[in-house]
């Protein structure tokens, strides 16, 4: 059974126009929809404003006397301001809302050569949306205005899945965005590229707070740079894109550093700082190691990004500042939060899109083609054609992708490996014996690394915390750990740590001293006994 045709559209207050007998001398839009006789339009819905009533009968009466099949309904719309996007969608979208569509049985037609151009965009958003369930509808004037022609009409199917030329443009396109996200390489591992294909869709269609997680050189960095160049290449942002390592920012200077101060906020204040939020504005703004950041920073971050505005240190004036965030990390920062290191709400705010990029050992298909772009960039850096012979690249390759190798570094420890074979590569060929000396002294990197961290205190800290620890600190809390597993308290054990310097001071409080040590590594007196 056919369907049955219902068009819908406003009444043209310019183009329907017109009450004397020569009205039908000009083509109208509205009624020469009805004028076709291979066209039958079973029922208008003509849309008015009050003041227009006349109007709108007077076209119900042409159109009957035309066309007595087409059943036509006036409806009173009353915009006060046609040209106020806000107030037409809201009043179109209630329409839709309360019209009783019949799809099964009624096919419709959204007429838009009527109305404001507001008016027209509005009903496309509508109708590619879904609310209007239909076909759009142009209607044009014939070439030559006789008396009676009734024109042309088209209709625009605004499902998109049935052009296969835009579906393969699209297709083009999302291929191109996520080949710039991973700048040209290859990538074979299922999972970096499931994320990589979510964080293109993402990118593009959402101004939200970013969450990269990951160890030390996974590729945080180099994958935020790649979502803001994609950014700009679609004119989402015209900003610069402005990078800081949270765990370089200490003390009093970490909200000076991101949030600017006035001249004279402190001692040494000698002119006012803008601040890196600032020097974001319109564009990107990376946090690296974002877990790294004070309670109060986390505070004021927080308002800058619900809000767009935050207070520079010493400034009771607010400033603006519009950026998108990506965060970095490779804490555990629900953990943090758990435990009191970490803002439960901030965390809450930029942990809506989260990625878990994985280590470079558990992708070891994606070795061979980064391989290949480290040796394009050394290329380039160097001036000259770096390549490896046959039987080099085949034994660098088995030896990358085995499990001896560590890459504790990830991708920094294989760009640093390209770039030391790339730098003493004779005639810009890497040979099987700098490969041999390349794999040793690999070798003797994670050997040392994990001959520093295989102490006691593997069963105290996690990886995570061990991969935060400078030498230094390793080394001087495992010093301490030690003489507090040879005490029965805190207070024997201060005593013996602060044996001099507790000579000098008026009051002692060795205890407390110990305890605000270890706090510094999230320990206690109970996880340092509980683990002999």
């Amino acid at each position: 059974m056919m369907k049955r045709k219902v068009v819908i559209g406003f009444v043209g207050t310019q183009l329907d126009a017109g009450k004397s007998v020569s009205r039908w001398e000009k083509w109208r839009p509205t009624v020469s929809l009805t004028q076709h006789e291979e066209l039958l339009v079973h029922r208008m819905a003509l849309l008015h404003d009050q003041k227009y009533q006349s109007l709108a009968v007077q076209l119900q009466e042409d159109i009957s006397s035309v066309s007595p099949e087409t059943e036509v309904t006036l409806t009173e719309i009353n915009i006060s301001n046609p040209w106020d996007f806000g107030e037409v969608y809201a009043t179109l979208f209630d329409f839709a809302q309360r019209y009783p569509f019949d799809t099964e049985n009624e096919e419709y037609w959204i007429h838009i050569t009527t109305g404001t151009h507001v008016v027209q965009i509005c009903l496309f958003l509508l109708v590619e949306t879904g609310y209007f369930p239909g076909l759009l509808l142009q209607t044009s004037p014939p070439r030559n205005q006789r008396a009676g022609e009734p024109g042309s009409y088209t209709l625009i199917d605004l499902d998109l899945s049935q052009y296969d030329a835009i579906a393969q443009r699209f297709a083009r396109e999302q291929s191109n965005a996520i080949n710039l996200l991973k700048s040209g390489i290859a990538t074979r591992n299922e999972a970096f590229n499931r994320i990589i294909v979510e964080i293109e869709h993402v990118a593009v269609r959402s101004k939200a707070p970013l969450l990269l997680m990951g160890a030390t050189g996974a590729g945080k960095s180099f994958l935020a740079k790649r979502v803001y160049e994609l950014k700009i290449a679609r004119h989402q942002i015209s900003g610069s894109f402005v990078e800081v390592n949270c765990a370089t920012l200490r003390g009093d200077g970490a909200a000076s550093a991101l949030f600017g101060h006035v001249k004279g906020a402190f001692t040494g204040a000698q002119q006012d700082r803008g601040g890196l939020l600032r020097s974001a504005h319109s564009g990107l703004l990376f946090l690296d190691e974002i877990g790294e950041l004070g309670l109060d920073e986390q505070a004021m971050l927080l308002k800058a990004i619900e809000e767009k505005t935050f207070y520079p240190v010493g400034s009771d004036k607010l400033v603006t500042s519009d950026f998108q965030l990506i965060a970095g990390t490779h804490r555990d920062l629900q953990k943090d939060v758990m435990a009191g290191r970490f803002r439960e709400d901030l965390y809450a705010r930029i942990n809506l899109w989260c990625y878990q990029l994985p280590p470079l050992a558990q992708r070891p298909e994606d070795i061979e083609p980064n391989i290949d772009y480290f040796l394009t960039q050394q290329s380039i850096e160097l001036g000259r054609k770096i390549s490896f012979n046959k039987q080099a690249r085949a034994k660098y390759l088995r030896f990358a992708t085995s499990s001896v190798a560590k890459w504790q570094g990830n991708f920094r420890d294989l760009g640093a490996s390209i770039l030391r074979l790339a730098t003493l590569a004779e005639g810009g060929r890497i040979a099987e014996d700098l490969v041999d000396q390349e794999t040793q002294r690999l070798l003797m990197l994670w050997g040392h690394q994990e001959l520093t961290q295989s102490t006691l205190l593997t069963g105290i800290l996690t990886q995570e915390q061990l991969d935060e620890l400078d030498l230094f600190d390793r080394l001087q809390l495992q010093s301490v750990i030690e003489v507090c597993r040879e005490c029965t308290n805190l207070s024997e054990a201060g005593r013996r740590l602060f044996g001099v310097s507790r000579t000098q001071r008026r009051s002692t409080n060795d205890a407390d001293r110990l305890r605000k040590y270890l706090t510094r590594f999230s320990l206690d007196w109970s996880n340092i006994n509980s683990n002999q």
